[in-house]
C-alpha cells in the first residue's frame, strides 16, 4: 500500500481496536494500551506505521455484533482531534473517561428512524475549528467574563470571629483524623517516610551546624535538633496541612547571622534577647490565627508560588554546589605528582601564653617548625589538636597532613547520587522486571540511592567528610542549659525592644509556611 502510505504524513502512529468471542469467558474484557515507545506491529496494520495504541474488547459468545459496533465507536473516538491528545496524556482511567464522556457532550446524534443510513451525508464545506474545545472552561456559559484563578474554599473565607477559622478548621478535620493514621499505612507511605527521614535529618543538622558557625555555638546541631523534633511532631498531629514539612532554611540562618552580630557589637545576651523574639514571635503568630490572617493567602498569584519555589530550589543547588566548592580548601589538590606534598609537615603552637610551660616534651612536637615526621602518625595528630597548634608545610590542609583523592572521590560522590537518584525514579518507565517491582524501585529512589551511595563510601575507606552528629544529648555550650531567661543579663527595655524583630521574624515565617502550603495544595496533586 505504498500508493496510500504517501497520503499519511510523517511522524503519524497507528491506533489498532481488537475486538473478538471466546467461548471460556462469562463477562467482557476490555483493555486500552498506550505503547511506549510506539511499536512497529508486521502483520497488524495495512501501511508499516508504528502502533501507539491497543484497544482490545473479548467476551463470551453471542454478542459478536454488539462487540463489532463498539469497536467501530472506540474507532471513531480515535480520529478526533481532542480525544487522541487526551489519550496521550492520560495518567488513569479517570482521564479516559473524562474523555469520553467530553467527546459524547459534543457528538451529533441522529435517531435511527429519522435518515436512511444507506444514503451518504454530505460532509460540510468547511471543518470548524476544535480549539474552542481544548481550552479548559471554554464551554461553560460564563466562561468569558471568568476572572483568573484564585485560591478559595471554605477555608479561606473570613468568619468575622475571633478563632472563627481555627474552629471551623477543626470542625472540618475532625471526622477525618483518625483516616489520616490509617490511611498511611501502605508501602508507597513507606517510601515517603525513608525519604523525609532523609531529607529532614540532613538540611537539620547542616543548618544546625552553620547556626552554630554563626552563633559561636550558642545554638547548634543538637538545638536545631530538638527543636525540629518537637516542632515537627506537634505541628503533623494538628496542623490543617501535615504534609508541609518544617526545618530551617536560609533566610532564618540569615537573620540569625544579623541578630548575633547585634548583640555582640552591644554586649545583650544573645540568648535571652532569641527567646524574647520567639515568645513575640508566638503571640503575633496566635493573632494571625485568632483574626483570620489565613484568608490573605487568597491573594497569592500562581507567579509568587512559582517564584518562591524556584528560591527554595535555588538555595538547595547553590548550598550543594557550595559546599563541595569549600572542599578544596580543606582538601586541597596538588599537581604534578610531586611526593614531597604526602610527606612533609609539621606544626606549631600560636601564642598559649601562661600554658606554654604545659607543652610537650618530646622531640616530635617542636613548637616552631623543627625536623618533622616524615608521615602521618596518630598520636602526633591527636596533640597537635590538642594544644591548637597550626599544621605547616606543604603536604597540610586546614585541618592536617594532606588527604588524597579526598576532593574528587567528594565529586564522584556527589554526580553519581544524582544520576543514580534520577535513573532508579524514572525506573518505572523501563522494560525490566514486573510493573510491581518497578514501582516499589521507583518510590523507594531516594532512599536507596543514599544506602548505596553510603556503602560504597564505606567500602571505599576514603575519609569524605561527615555529618556531624551529636552524641550526647546535652547543650552544645557547657555555659547554658535548656532553658533560658528571657531577660537575662539584659535590660528589662530589651523585652519590649525584641517586639520590632519578631515583627520582622512573624512576616518571614508566615510568608515562608503560607506560601508552602498553598504550593502543597495545588489542584494537580489532587489531595482529598
Amino acid at each position: 500500500e505504498l500508493h496510500f502510505m504517501k497520503k499519511i504524513p510523517t511522524g503519524a502512529e497507528a491506533s489498532n481496536v481488537l475486538v473478538g468471542e471466546l467461548d471460556f469467558l462469562r463477562q467482557p474484557i476490555v483493555a486500552f494500551v498506550r505503547l511506549t515507545p510506539a511499536v512497529l506491529l508486521s502483520g497488524m496494520t495495512e501501511v508499516p506505521i508504528p502502533t501507539r495504541f491497543l484497544f482490545v474488547l473479548l467476551g463470551p459468545e453471542g454478542k459478536a455484533h454488539q462487540y463489532h459496533e463498539i469497536g467501530r465507536a472506540m474507532a471513531t473516538i480515535m480520529t478526533d482531534e481532542v480525544f487522541h491528545d487526551v489519550a496521550y496524556k492520560a495518567k488513569n482511567q479517570a482521564d479516559l473517561v473524562a474523555g469520553i464522556d467530553e467527546f459524547l457532550d459534543q457528538v451529533t446524534v441522529l435517531p435511527p428512524g429519522e435518515w436512511d443510513p444507506s444514503i451518504r451525508i454530505e460532509p460540510p464545506k468547511s471543518v470548524p475549528s476544535q480549539e474552542k474545545r481544548k481550552m479548559p472552561g471554554a464551554l461553560d456559559d460564563s466562561a468569558s467574563h471568568s476572572k483568573p484563578e484564585k485560591h478559595s474554599g471554605p477555608e479561606l473565607e473570613r468568619t468575622g470571629r475571633l478563632f472563627g477559622g481555627l474552629i471551623r478548621d477543626v470542625k472540618r478535620k475532625a471526622p477525618w483524623f483518625w483516616s489520616d493514621f490509617r490511611d498511611g499505612l501502605s508501602l508507597q507511605c513507606l517510601a515517603s517516610f525513608l525519604f523525609l527521614y532523609c531529607a529532614c535529618m540532613s538540611p537539620v543538622i547542616t543548618f544546625g551546624g552553620l547556626l552554630g558557625e554563626a552563633t559561636d555555638g550558642h545554638i547548634s546541631a543538637m538545638e536545631s535538633l530538638l527543636g525540629a523534633s518537637m516542632t515537627g511532631v506537634v505541628y503533623s498531629l494538628f496542623a490543617g496541612q501535615p504534609l508541609t514539612i518544617l526545618g530551617s532554611t536560609g533566610p532564618v540562618l540569615v537573620f540569625e547571622k544579623i541578630l548575633y552580630k547585634f548583640c555582640k557589637d552591644y554586649t545583650l545576651s544573645y540568648l535571652s534577647l532569641r527567646a524574647c523574639i520567639g515568645l513575640w514571635t508566638a503571640f503575633l503568630c496566635i493573632v494571625l490565627v485568632a483574626t483570620d490572617a489565613s484568608c490573605l493567602v487568597c491573594y497569592i498569584t500562581r507567579f509568587t508560588e512559582e517564584a518562591f519555589a524556584a528560591l527554595i530550589c535555588i538555595i538547595f543547588i547553590y548550598e550543594a554546589l557550595e559546599k563541595l566548592s569549600h572542599l578544596r580548601e580543606t582538601y586541597p589538590v596538588h599537581m604534578h605528582s610531586n611526593l614531597d606534598f604526602l610527606t612533609i609537615y609539621s606544626w606549631k603552637v600560636m601564642d598559649l601564653g601562661p600554658r606554654s610551660s604545659e607543652l610537650p616534651s618530646y622531640p616530635m612536637f617542636p613548637c616552631a617548625a623543627r625536623a618533622p615526621p616524615l608521615c602521618p602518625d596518630a598520636l602526633f595528630l591527636q596533640e597537635c589538636r590538642y594544644w591548637h597548634g597550626e599544621f605547616q608545610g606543604p603536604a597540610c590542609g586546614r585541618d592536617g597532613p594532606y588527604t588524597p583523592n579526598v576532593l574528587f572521590w567528594c565529586c564522584i560522590l556527589f554526580f553519581s547520587t544524582f544520576v543514580l537518584s534520577s535513573s532508579l525514579k524514572k525506573f518505572k518507565t523501563s522494560r525490566y522486571f514486573p510493573t510491581r517491582v518497578r514501582s516499589t524501585i521507583s518510590d523507594f529512589a531516594v532512599f536507596l540511592t543514599i544506602v548505596v551511595m553510603v556503602l560504597i563510601d564505606f567500602l571505599m575507606g576514603i575519609p569524605s567528610p561527615k555529618l556531624h552528629v551529636p552524641h550526647v544529648f546535652k547543650p552544645t555550650r557547657d555555659d547554658r542549659g535548656w532553658f533560658i531567661n528571657p531577660i537575662g543579663p539584659n535590660p528589662w527595655w530589651t523585652v519590649l525592644a525584641a517586639l520590632i524583630p519578631a515583627l520582622l521574624c512573624t512576616i518571614l515565617i508566615f510568608m515562608d509556611q503560607q506560601i508552602t502550603a498553598v504550593i502543597v495544595n495545588r489542584n494537580e496533586h489532587r489531595l482529598k
